[in-house]
Parts: structure tokens; sequence; C-alpha cells
């Protein structure tokens, strides 16, 4: 198998590199790690092993993340949210409708978050050596201590690209690499990123909690990872399947953390037979998906009742036409779905909490010059498609958060605010509230504006 040419989607103004490689009935995206290049990654021997058994029986597409590899350097590390837009890029690019997502350990996250969004574009899910979120938590002690994790941070700058931060990473990423493929997996490694980049990329990792995603992942899914690996990727492989439902859990013998370094065909040889069959059963066919992960953006005046009856019947409905335009024009901006307006109130959908979170803001800043206050409140759940339009329990859930704001404010969940990490935005904690109608108590934060 010849190596394939690097190509480029754009992904609005950013560059992403790719490749295709092999001609299988279906396709494969393949999520890489922290860091990857997809032409150096041909020069590891054991990778490019990997590349040409995978291409062997699919066709298989590779890119690199934003500020990584053969694509853009940007500013920071994008949020998961762009990430998946970068996915998207790259699909339409390479003229994939549907595909099966193999997301490869710090490309889990995402991996899951897609499979969970866009089930209309991801058939199975394929999760190696990955996790549902870095810290500590109480239902989470597999986590890292944050202290810990800062101070790898630092060091990270202070010390990437040194011979001797190459080979501890290397001891973790390919122990039983010879020294030839250690030798290149540095090489790759070096050269796919800067340290501002490197730390960038592990402050966005620590932040990240996918683990209220989880339930929401409705197509086929594997786990996978080596039982000689730290404890952080062996818990977290558990929690996974735990949490997806119907997910199949496969723990391979090896502490290899890198896919194609040690024993890696038998981690092949599962890939492609759950692929196979996942393919054979349901992906073969395109079904209209009745769940999506979605984030709901509800608005409303505050004090509506008393400012109609001060304005008068005839200049109240002159307001609201202009707060009308002004709403749907920053849902236009920031890819919003209207799905309901009534009276002074807005109920919209986003594919990405941090967009939602921003056409919030501009929303409240907006209609603030209309002499007038908005609350809005937003959360990210699983919703139901009724008729192209989401409904159910998250959006009840939604509602119950923006009627809690207070005026001029935004107003998120937890849940909202755990997705958005590495988009710059910040929140204040509001405490645990109670949601009328809405089972156990829930931590809310107002966005900084």
């Amino acid at each position: 198998m010849e190596v394939p040419e690097t190509r480029y989607a754009r992904s609005g103004d950013v560059a992403i590199a790719y490749q295709v490689t092999g001609e299988g009935p279906f396709d494969v995206v393949f999520v890489p790690g922290a860091m990857s290049n997809v032409e150096l990654a041909w020069h590891v021997s054991s990778l490019a092993s990997v590349f040409r058994s995978l291409g062997s029986f699919c066709r298989l597409i590779r890119f690199d993340k934003r500020g990584t590899g053969m694509s853009d350097r940007v500013a920071g590390i994008a949020n998961l949210e762009t990430r998946m837009d970068d996915v998207r890029a790259v699909m339409d690019a390479a003229g994939s409708q549907r595909a099966a997502i193999i997301g490869v350990s710090e490309g889990g996250p995402m991996s899951a978050l897609f499979a969970a969004t866009y089930p209309e574009r991801c058939w199975a899910l394929v999760l190696y050596a990955t996790f549902a979120r870095k810290l500590w938590a109480p239902d989470y002690p597999w986590g890292s201590n944050e202290g810990e994790l800062r101070r790898d941070i630092e060091e990270t700058e202070r010390r990437w690209g040194t011979a001797e931060d190459l080979a501890e990473r290397v001891a973790v990423l390919a122990p039983s690499a010879d020294e030839a493929d250690k030798s290149a997996w540095a090489d790759m490694i070096r050269l796919s990123g800067s340290p501002g980049t490197a730390a960038a990329l592990n402050r966005m990792n620590m932040e990240i909690d996918v683990r209220y995603v989880l339930p929401a992942i409705r197509v086929p899914t594997l786990v996978l990872n080596r039982s000689g690996e730290h404890d952080f990727i062996r818990g977290g492989s558990r929690y996974l399947t735990e949490h997806i439902h119907g997910a199949r859990h496969v723990e391979l013998a090896g502490a290899d953390h890198a896919l194609g370094s040690g024993e890696s065909a038998p981690v092949l040889q599962e890939m492609q037979t759950f692929l196979e069959a996942a393919w054979g059963a349901a992906g073969a066919e395109e079904q209209e998906p009745d769940r999506v992960l979605a984030t709901v953006l509800f608005t409303d005046i505050v004090g509506s009742s008393e400012q109609a009856a001060t304005l008068g019947d005839r200049a109240w409905r002159e307001l609201l036409e202009r707060h009308h335009e002004l709403v749907r024009r920053q849902l236009a901006r920031f890819r919003g779905r209207e799905v309901d307006t009534s009276g002074d109130g807005f109920f919209a959908s986003f594919d990405g909490p941090a967009r939602a979170i921003r056409c919030a803001c501009a929303v409240v800043e907006d209609i603030r010059e209309l002499g007038i206050d908005v609350r809005a409140g937003l959360h990210t759940g699983e919703c139901e498609l009724v008729d192209g339009k989401v409904a159910g329990i998250a959006v009840h859930t939604g509602a119950r958060v923006a009627s809690n704001a207070s005026p001029g404010e935004v107003l998120v969940s937890q849940t909202v605010k755990d997705l958005v990490a590495g988009s710059g935005l910040n929140f204040q904690e509001r405490g645990l509230h109670e949601l009328k109608g809405i089972p156990g108590q829930w931590r809310l934060f107002a966005v900084e504006r």
C-alpha cells in the first residue's frame, strides 16, 4: 500500500490535514491522541502497520487536529465543539457522509461527544485507551489530582522536545518498541507541536468531563484497553463501558499505550470484527436518529407584563418585533435553530454548547440596547426528535435553568460548563438548585462576560 497524499479540508478559516487509506466498503475516521502527524506517522513502523491493517478492510480517514501535525497552527487549542466541526469538515472533504469513529487516548472524549451529537453521521464508535475525564472526583476515583496535573503542564512547557522528555513520553507510549521505532516516535512527537500547543492541550484536557454525555450515545460501541496500563486508563475504560448503552469492553494483554506498539494484532482483530459486524447489522442502512445530544437555549424578557402595560399595545408590539429580529440575527450567526417562539420568549437548539453560550450572551447585550433585559438559560442533554424538533426532559431542564436566571444573566447547567473546556469562557458558580419538576439538585453557573 502506497503512502497516501496529504490533502486539506477547510474548517472555517483553518486548514486541517488529512489522508485517506484503503478502499473498503465503509468509512472509518481515526481520531488521534495528543500529537499526530499524518506524514511522519508512516515513518513509525508500528503505526504504519496499524494504518495498513485498518485500510485493508475499510476506507480509513486520518487527520491532524488543528494546531498539530500538518494542520494549521492556531492560537491556543480549540474546544471539543470546534474539533467536532473539524471532523465534519474532513468527512465532507473526503466525501464521507457516514463513518465509524475510532477515538484514541486524548481523542476519545471528542469522539464520544461526536457520536452523541451527530448520530446521523456516525454508525459505530471504538474507544481505545481513553477516558471520560482527567480530574479525580468522588464518583471518578481514577482521575488525577489537579495540583499534579498543573505541575505536569508546567513541566511540559519547560522540557518539551528535550531528549529526556521525549524518552519519558515514548517509554509510556511504546515501551515494547525497538530502538528504531522509539526514535521515530520521538521525532514525530517533537515535530507535531510546540511547547505552548502541548501545554494548552493538556490544560483543556484537565477541564474536560464528558460523563453526562455517555448515556446519549446510541451507536454500537467497543471499548478497548490493555491490562498493564495505568489504572487511570483501565478504570476509565470500565466507566465508559458501564455508562454507554450496550457498550462492549475488551481488555487485552500488554502495557503499551500506543495502538501500534506491543501486540497490536489482537487489538486490530477486535476492531475489525466489531466494525464489520456493526456495519453488517445496521451501518449499511441509513436510519434517521430519534434521539440526539443537543444544547437548548431559553430566553425571555424580564418584566414583560409591566413593560407592555407601560408602553401600550402598539409600542409593545413594535418592541417585540425588534426583539425578535435581534434574537433571530444572533441565532443565524451562531448556527442556532429556532424551535419555538411564544410571546416574549425564544426556545432554540444548538449542536454545540459554546456556540449556544456565545449566542445567549450576544442576545443579552443586543436586547439591552432596546432598554429591556432578558434572562437566558442553557442545558445540554439527550433530546427526543419529534418532527425534526428537540423535545423531552432535557428541554424541560433547560427551561427550568432559564427561570432561575437573573435579569441580564446567562445561566448554564454543569453539563454545559464541563463541555466547553478550552473555549475561553469563564463562569461563576451559583450553587445547587432544585428545578421544578426535575429530579435531584442541579449545580448552576453564570457566564462571565
